[in-house]
């Protein structure tokens, strides 16, 4: 026969702090207790130094009260959020785009409108461009004419000097007839000058030499010209005069044994005349 009795005093003592240990564990492991995780900031995502890594790292799960699966998951779906954000966003503009073609609709009348204009004013520019360059052709015809008009008038100035200075030469020299107010002039300028006859002489001689070779070289500078080959005749006249005068002059001074600079002032003016044989002629003895 079973005995019933009341559990002894330490079995009461025993249950009572198991149940009260139960107790505590029960309310560690009550999850309602716990303070709930913040949702993702999306002002986070729109920072302009936004760095996905950075971002990831100071996501820590054990501060933000959630588990790691839990965090994932949030990114995933704010990930599928934003894309189809973009997708509304990118559908709304293609739907805009679409209503401005239809609005534009009827503008071909205006759009051929612009280009018949715009094809008369290229053939207006390529008129005035060709006026241009008909004018650009037109003046450089008027200013070629303008130069070779120039250059003539040089020339004939030219061609007019030398005929002076033949002239003027012929009639110093004796070769032609001298007018009388020339020869007054002439006859002024030589009492003007100071030294012995033989002295004036030579430097009578030396200015018809320098006056020569002086029409020489502008003749070489006008180039072939009809009327500087009609004139070779009286050049040569004039440089065969003086040639003989330069004869003179030498034979005189050697003859009277006058100074060797005299002399060789006088060899001097042969080579001017490109005559220096005639000169080695002479003063050779004999």
């Amino acid at each position: 026969m079973a005995t019933f009795g009341l559990p002894s005093e330490a079995a009461t003592t025993t249950n009572t702090t198991t149940t009260s240990a139960t107790s505590d564990i029960s309310d560690d492991d009550d999850l309602s207790t716990l303070p709930l995780p913040q949702a993702l900031s999306r002002t986070e995502f729109l920072a302009p130094n936004f760095n996905p890594h950075s971002y990831l790292t100071s996501l820590n799960p054990r501060s933000r009260h959630q588990t790691l699966e839990d965090l994932r998951t949030d990114l995933r779906q704010r990930s599928q959020q934003l894309n189809q954000e973009l997708l509304d966003l990118v559908n709304s503009n293609y739907e805009s785009f679409l209503d401005l073609g239809q609005s534009l609709r009827g503008g071909e009348e205006k759009v051929e409108g612009v280009r018949v204009g715009g094809l008369g004013f290229e053939r207006e520019v390529e008129q005035v461009r060709k006026q241009v360059e008909e004018r650009r052709s037109e003046l450089g015809g008027l200013l070629g004419e303008r130069r070779g008009a120039r250059r003539d008038v040089q020339v004939g100035r030219a061609l007019l000097e030398v005929h002076e200075g033949l002239k003027e030469l012929e009639e110093r020299l004796g070769i032609v007839d001298v007018e009388g107010d020339e020869e007054d002039e002439e006859d002024e300028d030589e009492e003007d000058e100071e030294g012995s006859p033989d002295d004036l002489r030579l430097k009578r001689l030396e200015r018809h030499v320098q006056r020569y070779v002086l029409l020489r070289r502008q003749e070489e500078r006008v180039g072939t010209h009809p009327f500087l080959e009609a004139q070779q005749s009286r050049f040569a006249e004039v440089k065969k005069t003086l040639l003989l005068d330069l004869a003179a002059a030498l034979r005189h001074a050697k003859a009277q044994r006058q100074d060797p600079e005299r002399v060789l002032k006088i060899v001097k003016l042969y080579g001017q005349m490109e005559a220096e044989g005639e000169a080695v002629r002479i003063l050779k003895p004999g």
